[in-house]
């Protein structure tokens, strides 16, 4: 079975819905989880937030927040969980933003860095870092193949 298709079953059965905010997957997370019929039972939507600007005036993320920590940062996902809470009905959410490459990276934040959180409603989230390796695509794909693994793991074995 696909993660998503046991995703697809886990929300439905739970009756939970979920809601994605995406910068560097850039609407690839949704696009995996709408690829199964069904999906719109519990999958509310996606926001891609691709710039800061819209990070800002969609999500609600601090100007302060993107100049002090940038958007690929723990400090901005966190926040842009926190705005997909306030502007949606979702149970669950997930968070997202990244280095995808070629360009962009630095010593500091390389390429393939990426920051993520995945939350349900009222409960501290997980917050995840990680570094994915290979070109703009593989990053986006390892990025969104990732998240919707730890998305499974984190509602099938809550504890863990």
């Amino acid at each position: 079975m696909k993660v998503e298709e046991a995703l697809l079953n886990w929300f439905v059965k739970n009756k939970k819905k979920l809601v994605c905010a995406e910068s560097c997957t850039g609407g690839l997370l949704a696009a995996h989880i709408t690829s199964i019929a069904g999906s719109s039972q519990y999958f509310l939507g996606s926001f891609v937030v691709y710039s800061d600007e819209m990070k800002e005036q969609i999500l609600g993320v601090s100007k302060q927040t993107l100049q002090t920590h940038g958007a690929v940062s723990q400090e901005t996902v966190q926040e842009m969980l926190q705005g997909v809470f306030s502007r949606s009905s979702a149970d669950f959410a997930i968070a997202v933003s990244g280095i995808a490459g070629p360009t962009g990276g630095s010593q500091e934040t390389p390429v393939g860095t990426i920051f993520a959180a995945i939350g349900e409603r009222g409960k501290t989230p997980d917050l995840r870092s990680f570094q994915a390796k290979g070109n703009r695509e593989e990053v986006i794909l390892i990025t969104t193949n990732y998240l919707l693994n730890a998305l499974l793991k984190k509602v099938i074995s809550p504890d863990v």
